[in-house]
């Protein structure tokens, strides 16, 4: 049986593309409270099946698959600019394939708009009109109109005219940014992507006794389940220890572990495969909102995605990718990296910034780790207990060492040198993940 939230999230996702909802509107449909429908409505923006525009007001726009999220809407332009629609409001849920910057002569730039394009340029009311006869939306930088009769077909074309005050080098800037995000987004991993749904697991219901647990163990060979009420509410989770020298007719409620930890859709991977070790568990159970079940992931599971996002080409630029790039691996023997401090590892003084090289550290110990056939593993503590200011275009070079290592934790010790000069110590405890 679905929640009030969920049915809501069904309804709006059943809407056609370009729909306006408001909280008023979905309350009255679905017959719940005001604050019901905003928190679902706040939850399918969230989820990208609405956008909400400032003296707009709320669009059902398309939902993006992962591998197509570098395309925004116009929605989703308005938003990024700071924008105000003129015309077309009925448009703004369609996604553009290309934005064109219109710097050149009239006839020049209509050979690059075409539909589905997004023209960016001043107060140029000729341009404005042949874009959107092209099929094209229109978004006029510093701040300028259009003509009325420019805002009608816009309206009878249901192609957006959006108005800017910033300029367009600016606004280039701002939705190139925005689509890196996005592409950034994409990489990561969320729970989403790997989770085993409720219809691919098996549970135990609260008010089931020892044997069905016995029963559900041989069939599966699993030593962990969740335990659910009849409405799928997550209540507990069970394992082979906990039912030890326990009775066949005895409830599971009364041997479960109550409030288990649990993640939810939106999670990282590396975030849950950090919790799964830090509190020694071997099945997450992934909930929604309400405590509804959804289905679970295993450390397996994880372990598995977190390899492969490893191989798969970053097109991101995080501090982590930055740090990558600029590693140069030396020694065969004895490991030692070689790394540049650019610019953008800087802090306001031009040095390396403190994250730059608590990164630079972190990705050296796992790296020297891998290399020892040791696997993943997660950086615990760091202790940086000597540093020196280190000026931009500097060369770096870092020497690991481990001090001390056991089945479950690596203790290792870093020395930087800038030429020949010590300028940072640190030690750092890597927890290994376990296969």
């Amino acid at each position: 049986m679905s929640t009030k939230h969920e049915r809501i999230l069904q309804y709006i996702e059943s809407l056609p593309v370009g729909d306006k909802i408001s909280v008023r509107q979905i309350a009255k449909e679905m017959q719940v409270s005001e604050g019901t429908a905003y928190r679902a409505i706040k939850e399918a923006e969230n989820r990208r099946l609405v956008s909400s525009i400032e003296r707009v007001g709320t669009i059902r726009i398309e939902k993006k698959k992962k591998e197509n999220i570098e395309r925004l809407t116009f929605a989703e332009i308005v938003n990024i600019v700071d924008g105000q629609v003129l015309g077309g409001k009925t448009g703004l849920h369609k996604t553009l394939t290309k934005f064109v910057i219109g710097a050149m002569q009239l006839e020049d730039m209509m050979r690059y708009t075409d539909a589905g394009s997004l023209l960016i340029v001043g107060n140029r009311f000729k341009a404005h009109e042949n874009a959107l006869r092209a099929g094209a939306a229109v978004l006029i930088t510093g701040g300028f109109d259009t003509t009325e009769e420019n805002k009608l077909l816009a309206d009878s074309l249901d192609l957006p005219i959006i108005s800017t005050s910033y300029d367009t080098f600016t606004v280039a800037t701002m939705i190139n940014r925005a689509i890196y995000d996005q592409l950034i987004k994409k990489d990561i991993l969320f729970i989403e992507d790997i989770f085993v749904p409720m219809t691919d697991t098996s549970v135990l219901r609260n008010d089931e006794t020892i044997q069905h647990f016995h029963k559900l163990n041989e069939r599966t060979t699993h030593g962990a389940f969740p335990v659910v009420t009849a409405n799928n509410k997550l209540v507990g989770m069970i394992t082979v220890k906990d039912v030890i020298g326990r009775e066949e007719n005895e409830f599971i409620e009364k041997v479960m572990t109550k409030n288990p930890i649990a993640g939810s859709m939106k999670m990282s991977v590396a975030s849950a495969g950090h919790r799964m070790i830090w509190e020694g568990i071997d099945l997450l159970p992934i909930v929604d909102d309400d405590n509804i079940l959804q289905g679970v992931i295993s450390r397996q599971d994880v372990l598995k995605a977190l390899q492969l996002a490893q191989r798969q080409p970053q097109h991101g630029e995080t501090i982590d990718d930055l740090v990558k790039n600029e590693m140069k691996v030396l020694g065969d023997e004895e490991l030692i990296v070689e790394f540049k401090v650019t610019p953008q590892m800087t802090n306001q003084y031009g040095a390396i910034s403190y994250g730059a090289f608590t990164t630079l550290l972190a990705e050296v110990g796992s790296f020297s780790l891998k290399r020892r056939k040791r696997g993943d593993a997660v950086a615990e503590n760091m202790t940086i207990y000597f540093i020196k200011p280190v000026q931009m275009e500097s060369t770096l070079t870092v020497k690991p060492r481990i001090l001390d290592m056991s089945r479950k934790f690596v203790k290792m010790d870093f020395e930087v040198f800038n030429q020949q000069m010590l300028v940072g110590k640190a030690m750092m405890m890597f927890q290994l993940l376990e296969r």
